[in-house]
């Protein structure tokens, strides 16, 4: 008989941001498919989601990918529900009202690689600064490039366990990186991007350095790091008409808190208005302006008013799910 190793992952309780955790299940004679994983569950005590005297959660599977980095390995994505089969009140996923996937989302996904010895980013030299941001940018070599060996080895993984990966860069500042992945379904683009997390997490495991989420870990006149959310539905695709995208984008001025509040912890470090940033108090859009909190991208306006929108704001330790949920409310509020 043949043994394959389940990693089911999942994101614990805690807030304002969550931790992805997983745990290994082996199987026999595994078929591969979803629909062949078990529910399983764990302790909720000890992520914050239940109390030690009713401490059993379930975890129901929602996504397999084969895992590159293991022999006979899945990673199972998962949604945490409660002893009765209800979604638990830090189940994200179950609240994107996405059923039929007309939502598509692309996420650049930006974070910085950091040493375990210094507590610093790459490149960033102890008790000091490296040179200000600007020739960090997609660059190459090793006066101004670091991490580019466990960039790409996440890359081959992603692409090997079938995610949508889009492509990767150096960000603007030292030891700060950035992938992009896309995918047709908000669900479907949230469990990419945990699953790509959780990748790049582990792997940092054999480097001695670990990732930093935080959107602004280093103070200082530096770009903080973000996660912006490229969304499109059917009636941004094909509507062609300034009129239904400006009408759309004016839905979002009326909620701007309730954006801002799922957008990421500490997202008021890195929203200043300044670093291609719009102020996290302020609500702007505008055709290829980084600066906005939407951007209308140039494309979608050359194609005729068909395309997508991009909003900048969310931080780099948002939740994709609770953005994606928050984002495909909005849209679908619009009079259009």
């Amino acid at each position: 008989m043949s043994k394959s190793k389940l990693e089911y992952l999942w994101l614990d309780g805690y807030e304002p941001t969550a931790n992805i955790r997983s745990k290994t299940r082996i199987e026999e004679d595994f078929s591969g498919k979803l629909e062949d994983c078990p529910t399983w569950s764990f302790d909720g005590s000890s992520t914050k989601q239940a109390e030690g005297g009713s401490s059993d959660c379930l975890l129901k599977p929602v996504a397999i990918y084969p895992d590159p980095a293991r022999r006979n390995g899945y990673l199972v994505m998962t949604e945490v529900l409660n002893p009765d089969g209800t979604p638990h009140e830090s189940n994200s996923r179950a609240t994107i009202d996405d059923e039929d996937d007309d939502f598509w989302f692309g996420f650049e996904q930006e974070y910085f690689i950091m040493d375990t010895a210094t507590q610093l980013p790459l490149g960033f030299p102890v008790g000091g600064y490296p040179g200000p941001q600007g020739l960090y940018y997609c660059s190459v070599g090793g006066r101004n490039t670091w991490g580019r060996d466990l960039v790409e080895e996440h890359a081959d993984l992603c692409l090997d366990a079938g995610l949508q990966f889009e492509g990767i860069n150096q960000e603007v500042a030292a030891g700060q990186w950035e992938f992009q992945l896309f995918a047709k379904g908000a669900k479907k683009a949230g469990d990419e991007i945990w699953v790509a997390r959780y990748m790049l997490q582990r792997l940092t495991e054999s480097y001695g350095y670990y990732i930093e989420y935080h959107p602004k870990p280093i103070k200082g006149d530096w770009n903080g790091s973000g996660m912006h959310a490229n969304f499109s539905n059917n009636l941004l695709r094909t509507c062609g008409s300034k009129e239904v995208y400006e009408k759309v984008c004016e839905a979002f001025r009326p909620v701007t808190k309730e954006h801002i509040a799922v957008y990421g912890e500490y997202n008021d470090e890195r929203l200043t208005g300044k670093h291609e940033t719009a102020s996290i108090s302020d609500f702007s859009y505008g055709v290829s302006d980084r600066g906005a909190s939407i951007r209308i991208p140039i494309l979608t306006v050359e194609r005729g008013w068909k395309g997508w929108l991009e909003d900048r704001r969310p931080a780099s330790n948002a939740d994709p799910y609770k953005v994606a949920a928050v984002i495909v409310k909005t849209v679908k509020s619009a009079k259009v």
